[in-house]
Order: C-alpha cells, then sequence, then structure tokens
C-alpha cells in the first residue's frame, strides 16, 4: 500500500503514491476490473448494481420463505424462522469480517497489479474459511437448542425453531464460502459474477421450496425444515458452479498447477485477517446480538408482536440494501484507489456514494410506508390483527434507515484503509449503550413504542459520530499489505 498522509486533513500526493504502490511494469490481475480509473459515478453505479441486485436477490428468497411459511405454516412457524435467522445472522456476521478483509486485501493487492499477493491472500483465506466454516457448523448444530432458549423463544415455536436451525447450520459451509468467493471476486472488481450465481442460488430456493414444504410429486413432506432444506440445496449447487465457473475462465483466484503451493497458512496474513477482520466482523456481531436481544425483548410481547416485528424486519432488509450496497462498492472502490496511491478520487467516491445512498435509500423508504398494508398482508394471514401492529412498527422505525445508510457509506470508506477500530466502537456506543438501554428502560415508561423510539436515536447517534470520525480522524494512517509502506 502507497505511503498514508501525514494528517487526517491531507492525501498524499498521487504521483508519488503510484510510484511506491505499483511494482515496475506490473500487468494488471488476469480476470480483474481497474476501478482506479474513469468515472467516478459511473464506475461506483456499474459495481453497485450487482452487488444491490444481489442483496435483492437474497433478500427476496428470504422473504418468499416467509410467506411460504407464514401463510401457509402460521405465526408460529413464522416466529420460529424469525427467531432463527437472527441466530445465523449473528453467526454470518463472524464470517463478514474475515471476507471484508480479505475482499480489502485482494483489492488493494488488485490497486498494486500484483497478481502474486491477489494469489497468496485467496490461497490462505480459502484454508482459514474452511476451518471457520465447519467450527461454525458444529457449534451450531450443538447449541441451537441454548441459544434459542437464551432468546426466549416462544414455547409453541421451539420445536419448529430447533428443527429448522439444525438444518440451516447443515448449509453454514457452503454459505460462508460462498460469501467468500463472493467478497474475493468484489476485490478484484468484478462484481457480475456473484450476482450471477445469486440468482442460481435464489431460483433454486425459490423452485424447492413449495416442493419441499408440501411434499409435492417425488419430494417427501418435510414442512418448515423443507424451507431450510431449500436452502442447504440452493447454496452447495450455486457454490459448486461458481468454482467450476472461475477454474473454466482461468480467473486469478482460481489456484491451480503451480499455484496451489498458496493453500498454506501463511501467519502474517493470517495474523492480519484476525486483526483487520474481526473487528469488522465485530462491527456485524454488534448489530446482530443487539438484535437478538431486541428481539428478546419484542418476544415478551407475544406471538402476535413478535410475528409483526418479524415481517417489518424483512421489510426493512430492502430498505437497508441500496446502503450496503453502496457501502460494499465504496469500500472494494476505495481499496484499489488505496492499494494504486489514487487518494486523489478517495474523498469523490465517499461524496458519491453518500449521494447514491440519499436517492436510493429514501425512495424505498417511501414506497414503503405507500405500500406498507399491502406488503404486510404478503406475509401473514388475511384479517391478522399483527398487520397493524407491522404497520405501526414500521411507521416509528424504517425512516432510520436512511440516516444508517449514510454512516454504512461513511464506514465502507475508512475501513478499505484497515481503520476497523473507529467504526467498531462507534456502533457500540449506538447500539449497545443507547439502542438497548433505552428499548429495555425505556419500554417501562412508556410500553413497546420506546423500542421502535430506540432505533431512531442510535442511527442519529452513528451518524453524527462516524461524521466526526471521517472529518477529523486518522482513518487515512491505516493500512493493510505491508508492501510500498
Amino acid at each position: 500500500m502507497s505511503s498514508a498522509p501525514n494528517s487526517a486533513g491531507s492525501e498524499p500526493s498521487t504521483t508519488d503514491a503510484v510510484t511506491s504502490a505499483s511494482p515496475s511494469g506490473a500487468r494488471p490481475v488476469k480476470g480483474s476490473r481497474d476501478l482506479t480509473t474513469g468515472s467516478i459515478p459511473r464506475e461506483l453505479l456499474m459495481f453497485s448494481l450487482p452487488v444491490l441486485g444481489s442483496s435483492v436477490m437474497q433478500s427476496l428468497n428470504g422473504s418468499i420463505n416467509s410467506i411460504w411459511v407464514g401463510r401457509y405454516l402460521g405465526e408460529a412457524a413464522l416466529t420460529a424462522t424469525s427467531n432463527a435467522n437472527i441466530v445465523l445472522f449473528l453467526l454470518l456476521g463472524l464470517v463478514f469480517g474475515i471476507s471484508m478483509a480479505t475482499s480489502i486485501l485482494v483489492g488493494q493487492a488488485t490497486g498494486r497489479k500484483d497478481s502474486r499477493k491477489v494469489k497468496e491472500i485467496v490461497g490462505t483465506s480459502s484454508v482459514f474459511f474452511a476451518g471457520l466454516s465447519i467450527a461454525a457448523a458444529l457449534f451450531g448444530w450443538l447449541m441451537s437448542p441454548h441459544v434459542l432458549g437464551w432468546m426466549n423463544t416462544p414455547r409453541e415455536s421451539m420445536s419448529d425453531a430447533i428443527a429448522y436451525m439444525r438444518v440451516i447450520f447443515l448449509a453454514i459451509p457452503f454459505m460462508y464460502f460462498f460469501n467468500f468467493l463472493m467478497m474475493a471476486l468484489r476485490g478484484t472488481g468484478d462484481s457480475k459474477t456473484p450476482f450471477q450465481f445469486m440468482l442460481l442460488s435464489v431460483f433454486i430456493d425459490i423452485l424447492m421450496n413449495p416442493l419441499l414444504i408440501f411434499g409435492i410429486g417425488p419430494f417427501p413432506k418435510m414442512g418448515i425444515t423443507g424451507a431450510a432444506t431449500a436452502t442447504l440445496v440452493a447454496q452447495s449447487t450455486a457454490l459448486l458452479g461458481m468454482i467450476l465457473t472461475l477454474y473454466r475462465k482461468q480467473h486469478v483466484i482460481a489456484l491451480k498447477g503451480p499455484d496451489r503451493r498458496y493453500f498454506c497458512v501463511n501467519t502474517e496474513l493470517i495474523r492480519t485477517l484476525i486483526a483487520k477482520g474481526v473487528p469488522m466482523g465485530m462491527q456485524m456481531l454488534i448489530i446482530s446480538s443487539s438484535a437478538v436481544i431486541m428481539m428478546s425483548l419484542v418476544n415478551r410481547y407475544g406471538s402476535e408482536v413478535t410475528a409483526a416485528f418479524g415481517v417489518a424486519s424483512q421489510i426493512w432488509t430492502y430498505v437497508q440494501m441500496p446502503a450496503l450496497a453502496i457501502g460494499a462498492s465504496v469500500s472494494s472502490m476505495t481499496a484499489q484507489n488505496v492499494g494504486a496511491g489514487r487518494w486523489d478520487r478517495v474523498t469523490r467516491i465517499t461524496w458519491t456514494g453518500l449521494g447514491f445512498n440519499i436517492a436510493l435509500t429514501g425512495m424505498v423508504i417511501g414506497l414503503i410506508y405507500l405500500l406498507e398494508r399491502p406488503i404486510f398482508g404478503l406475509f401473514l394471514p388475511t384479517g391478522s390483527t399483527a398487520i397493524e401492529t407491522a404497520v405501526t412498527i414500521n411507521q416509528h422505525v424504517a425512516w432510520s434507515f436512511l440516516l444508517f445508510g449514510m454512516t454504512i457509506v461513511l464506514f465502507g470508506t475508512v475501513r478499505a484503509t484497515g481503520a476497523v477500530m473507529a467504526p467498531l466502537l462507534i456502533l457500540f456506543l449506538s447500539q449497545w449503550l443507547l439502542r438497548l438501554p433505552f428499548a429495555w428502560l425505556g419500554s417501562a415508561q412508556w410500553g413497546q413504542v420506546a423500542v421502535w423510539w430506540s432505533f431512531g436515536l442510535s442511527s442519529l447517534l452513528s451518524l453524527a459520530l462516524a461524521a466526526a470520525y471521517y472529518r477529523w480522524g486518522n482513518w487515512r494512517q491505516s493500512h493493510m499489505l505491508r508492501e510500498g509502506r
């Protein structure tokens, strides 16, 4: 990586940074897309659209699963999947950090046009992910009943939740490695290939859900476990297809022949992945663990409120998708430019990302407010009182995701340099020291509405702190790759 600036408000010379960052005579990394040149708005938009498409497809898949479960298996079954999915998100937060660290390292090496370093990063990360995924799957299988019990999962939903969760954990290794390959490809500037195989995964999942839930044709009737089994089949098939495609195209991250020597444990890279990945993973763990605690608070109000909150949460995933896609794209684009020493483009990338977030997230929030009753009616039985409860929850919460989306974009820039501790601290302050205490203590005075108010308050705090760190923090002095410093 190039030399960092000497102060938070200054940036290094582009010429000097490129000279120090890029190996002499280096060629572009095979299969990569150069994000260090060209129009920033156009490049960011073209990179973001497949990322957004992947998120839309993934969330659409979850929503369709919830429609099958909620409308045909009942509110207790929907409550079971809502509780189980929060635990799954909790563990996926762990892999997010390591895969994001991999993506940033690959992005910086791609910006440096250093193919050997890209292969070294991918090989070591692959070995690391294999062990991590197996450990997570075993943990989830053994601990599912205990975790669901700690969450105060309603008794009538417990057996379904355990059955659903245990099958889902069989899919964890495939989910983990699919996520890892997706992030590595984005680091090379390729967001289209992950989108194509996300489409395949969602298509298979949607197709298999009713077949396995209801036992249509030759398939067994599995009920709620059928939804989880469909996910297992879809994830494993898409992962295999992606791996075969990468090898067929001889992509830089498809290691074969002499490059197989990179499938090893490089202790220096492992230390970097852990040092940078764990704090980023903990950011997701803070969000997801906060959601687990929030769900336990909501569970106190009964299955109807829990089902309504679960349905509203499904919709909020769509509200957050533009910001998450733009934040991930800003991070990938910034990483390549930092690796190439193009600090002159970093600030423009950030402002462009913020503008895209305000426009897209604001539009989605507006549509949700206009169509909330018909949308919630898709997930719940006709005439269910939970529909009105979901509308009330949504009206208090949805607007806050515009602010939180801006925070995500700012985090996308700073973490691309390796600055990971400040975002972690900001999320801890806003989620654990403000949102949860306010929801817990405020509910004694204002009831369940205090839980919904806590979302907006924490989003305001996180945006204020993120903006302050971006403006005055020392994130431009952070680094991940040692070469070129």
